[in-house]
């Protein structure tokens, strides 16, 4: 869905229901390096999650991000 470039918000929390698929923390890691890699324009990120560390480890990929696409 992302890479359709159709997505102008996105609120993660970091549990998305299975491990194994992904958690938010990798879908601000393919943000981020979409970004650095493609030039992909990534959508307004919001953090949502009660994980403590996972929240910084996101909102840290997050401020990454936004330094990149600037």
């Amino acid at each position: 869905m992302l890479q359709t470039g159709r997505v102008d918000e996105l609120s993660l929390g970091h549990d998305l229901g299975d491990d194994e698929i992904g958690t938010g923390c990798d879908v601000v890691l393919w943000i981020e390096e979409a970004v650095a890699l493609r030039q992909f324009k990534p959508p307004r990120i919001y953090v949502h999650s009660a994980n403590s560390s996972a929240r910084e480890r996101m909102l840290a990929g997050i401020r990454s991000i936004e330094m990149l696409a600037s």
